[in-house]
């Protein structure tokens, strides 16, 4: 004896509801309406799919932005171009640890603003958040709004995939990127991966050449890229001075200068990061406060 097909619908119902609700919590979170007028900044939160507002954001004026001349002056050009609705490339800022790659980011960013302002937004996004990358981007391709989104100390290690989201939305997707939305990203690797991983891969490959392409190409998405080094001992001082001119600190120039160069020996390195730690440890010791940006 068969059973009555309304039998059986009754019994497949509760399974057919049960996979529906289980692919409905497996569907990415619907992205909340993106407000880019509300501030000049925000952070990009991967895992809640929103953008957080940031009303003041940590930064230094450009021109305290020492020893980086070149590089400065071609990121603010791309970025003016940008802002204006003109053609410009991502942008890959790499090199050396401290040397005011996130800083010049951020420097642009309000230097643009305040020569056109209101025109330009800036999303950070942490690597982490990367895979959602497509997601943003989607969320900004209705945007009227030029838009930079920033992605600091970006890098890719063994075993990861995440950089091919990137490489989707910055040239390869059947969208490509949208004409309002540029990516720059800061990283210590020029290709973005390390060179020991890269050298494994070509010596462990059938074709060594081909190994490691399809992570290089990567870096190759980014049509500017501006290199940072280590600086001298003149532009380091320059940059202390820069720094202790700004903030009014009441020291000797020759005390400053010895003060610096000892606080760079037992550091081991030059860079302005060096250079304002030294800042901020003179105007501890002085007890002044530091000016705010």
């Amino acid at each position: 004896m068969t059973d009555h097909p309304i039998t059986r619908q009754a019994a497949i119902l509760p399974l057919l509801e049960r996979i529906a609700d289980a692919l409905e919590r497996m569907a990415p979170a619907a992205v909340p309406p993106v407000e880019l007028n509300s501030a000049d900044a925000f952070l990009w939160s991967g895992h809640e799919t929103r953008l957080i507002p940031v009303p003041v954001v940590s930064r230094v004026e450009i021109s305290l932005l020492k020893g980086i001349d070149r590089t400065r002056d071609a990121l603010l050009e791309n970025t003016q171009r940008f802002a204006r609705g003109l053609p410009a490339n991502n942008a890959l800022l790499w090199g050396a640890r401290g040397m005011g790659k996130s800083s010049l980011i951020k420097a642009v960013h309000a230097t643009v603003n305040q020569d056109l302002p209101g025109s330009l937004a800036l999303i950070e996004i942490h690597r982490e958040d990367i895979e959602s990358l497509p997601t943003l981007m989607s969320a900004l391709r209705e945007q009227k709004r030029q838009t930079i989104i920033f992605c600091d100390d970006l890098s890719f290690d063994r075993d990861e995939t995440s950089y091919k989201s990137l490489k989707a939305v910055l040239e390869g997707g059947i969208e490509g990127r949208p004409d309002n939305v540029l990516f720059y990203a800061t990283s210590n690797r020029r290709h973005l991966m390390p060179r020991d991983m890269m050298e494994n891969e070509r010596s462990t490959a059938i074709n060594p050449s081909e190994a490691v392409e399809e992570r290089v190409s990567l870096s190759d998405r980014f049509g500017l890229w501006l290199g940072f080094h280590k600086c001298s001992q003149d532009e380091y001082l320059e940059m202390v001075k820069a720094y202790a001119d700004c903030h009014n600190l009441d020291i000797a120039a020759e005390d400053l200068r010895a003060g610096a160069i000892e606080w760079t020996a037992t550091r081991g390195a030059r860079s302005g990061r060096v250079a304002w730690q030294y800042i901020q440890d003179v105007a501890g010791r002085l007890g002044q406060p530091l000016n705010q940006a």
